[in-house]
């Protein structure tokens, strides 16, 4: 199993690395912090090397 990532997207659609280089656990845990501290962005967790997501101008956010 590889390493984890979590992510945030705000409210403008723009994404974000959160951190990187979690184990799946640890990743879900901290995605869990974020959200019980209620925070409004919308966190998720991706496997590293996953597709980067492109901004609407073709850069690539957190390269």
């Amino acid at each position: 199993m590889g390493t984890h990532r979590v992510m945030r997207q705000d409210d403008n659609g723009n994404r974000f690395v959160v951190a990187k280089g979690l184990d799946p656990a640890e990743a879900r845990r901290l995605v869990a912090e974020f959200e019980a501290r209620g925070h409004k962005q919308m966190y998720w967790v991706e496997a590293d090397g996953e597709a980067r997501p492109e901004a609407a101008d073709g850069t690539v956010r957190n390269a």
